[in-house]
């Protein structure tokens, strides 16, 4: 007897098995994020939308952005060594002429700048007894050179603020999907008169993944604002740094 049965047990076991995983394939697509998208209502779009649109920003401007870091920092140092092996700077402003990426190319360009306008206004007016390579005012170099520090900080943490707004701001859309799904739920609930699990539960999750659309919109943000916003500390204690380097190098040379 017990030979009779256990084919036709092991038979029905695999069939229960079967079954379960086509039960199992048929439930997965009702729960992916495509299927809920599809199945939301024109607000939930909107939002899921919206927020989209605030990830896809930021993960675009993040990724720039580290491009941009890479290369000033690996620019910055070609720089630094033709700066400081260089025997004037003439013949460091021609070498540096191919690295726009270094912040610190800038700065020179625009100390240079300065300090070749000075000594040609000095040389148009030489006075008795003064050395013909002169600078008329260092306050007036130091002033270009924090002008131009300002402006290549600006150049490098253009967009970052963005980053910060879709950090502070998609939790808070979320939300408002989320809290406007638990209101369309409660409203059919009223409609359909019933409160069984089976007509609450599409409207909860509807109501749920804009406030995790939300979240995954904004954590990867907030952590690249904060890592862009100290590695753009770096670099501007390195330019001024520099500029207080060139400034040095002017007044030892052309006072």
């Amino acid at each position: 007897m017990a030979r009779t049965l256990a084919p036709w047990y092991r038979s029905r076991r695999m069939d229960v098995v079967f079954a379960s995983f086509s039960t199992l394939a048929q439930a997965t697509p009702s729960t992916s994020l495509l299927s809920f998208f599809g199945q939301a209502g024109p607000m939930a779009k909107l939002v899921l939308g919206l927020l989209l649109l605030f990830s896809l920003g930021s993960w675009t401007i993040m990724v720039r952005k580290h491009r941009q870091l890479v290369r000033a920092e690996r620019e910055n140092k070609r720089f630094l060594e033709i700066f400081r092996k260089g025997s004037g700077f003439r013949e460091v402003a021609t070498a540096a002429g191919g690295l726009q990426g270094s912040p610190l190319v800038g700065i020179f360009q625009a100390g240079y700048a300065e300090i070749d306008g000075q000594i040609r206004a000095g040389q148009a007016e030489p006075r008795p007894g003064e050395r013909e390579l002169r600078l008329k005012s260092i306050p007036a170099l130091e002033r270009t050179l924090r002008r131009a520090i300002g402006i290549e900080t600006a150049t490098l943490a253009q967009n970052t603020s963005f980053l910060a707004t879709t950090a502070a701001a998609t939790p808070f859309i979320g939300l408002f999907g989320t809290v406007w799904g638990i209101m369309v739920a409660f409203n059919d609930i009223g409609v359909s008169g019933s409160t069984s699990l089976q007509t609450v539960a599409p409207g909860i999750a509807e109501a749920l993944i804009n406030t995790a659309a939300g979240l995954v919109a904004a954590i990867p943000a907030l952590i690249g604002y904060n890592h862009f916003s100290g590695r753009l500390k770096q670099a501007r204690a390195r330019m001024e740094d520099f500029g207080l380097e060139l400034v040095n190098l002017a007044e030892r040379n052309f006072t």
